[in-house]
């Protein structure tokens, strides 16, 4: 059985410290990095199974990184939980907006820390899916993160890429509003359910044509038909 691995970037001797021991306590093998520039080096050699990504590095910070990292085809798919001081709420959705598929706060318990991590492996751990989703006039390349409608290109944010690839992947299956919010923006995330409405009515007009097929199901969801 591999051992995932999990790079740290965190210049908190202290904290990066802390994390690391409890990682290789519950079977993790773990890399550290002080910066963005160590990491990518690491990430030229390597890729990992999760990155824990501090907010505020020397340099380029976290946000930087993880917008560098999501834009990268190499590194686009790696789980990342954001950690930082930071408490704002327009800070933890910016992170998530961006590409984060969980936030943490400190201080934060070791437990909270390794559940979190297994939760978000088991969530990112899926089968093999089409390289090529396409519903009617919408074609979105997985391997390339591109969207057409029509032939025609379509720039979507990353949680409005993941969210129309969620919708591709289950076409004609009606979605709660709470397992959307558990699929794309993370299993605890806290926001209020209007974030998945806003989402898709900005992803409708995006898709021009292609979005009506997104159908509004009444106190539940939605559901992009086949």
């Amino acid at each position: 059985m591999t051992v995932p691995l999990i790079y740290i970037v965190e210049d908190d001797v202290n904290i990066r410290e802390i994390q690391r021991y409890a990682l290789q306590n519950s079977g993790f093998e773990v890399q550290e990095f002080t910066n963005g520039k160590e990491l990518y080096q690491a990430l030229e050699q390597k890729l990992p199974g999760l990155i824990l990504l501090d907010i505020m590095l020397p340099g380029e910070d976290g946000l930087e990184i993880l917008t560098r990292l999501r834009r990268s085809k190499a590194t686009a798919r790696i789980p990342i939980i954001m950690v930082t001081a930071k408490t704002r709420e327009l800070d933890k959705v910016k992170g998530l907006d961006l590409g984060a598929d969980d936030y943490m706060t400190k201080p934060f318990g070791i437990m909270e820390l390794i559940s979190r991590v297994k939760a978000l492996l088991r969530r990112t751990t899926n089968l093999e899916e089409p390289a090529v989703l396409t519903n009617g006039c919408i074609t979105v390349d997985t391997d390339k993160r591109s969207v057409t409608v029509s032939g025609e290109s379509c720039e979507l944010t990353f949680k409005e890429f993941e969210l129309l690839r969620m919708l591709l992947i289950n076409q004609g299956i009606v979605l709660s509003r709470d397992k959307i919010m558990e699929q794309v923006w993370g299993f605890d995330y806290e926001g209020e359910s209007r974030t998945v409405d806003m989402h898709i009515k900005t992803l409708r007009q995006k898709l021009k044509e292609g979005g009506s097929a997104i159908k509004t199901v009444r106190n539940v969801g939605y559901v992009l038909e086949r």
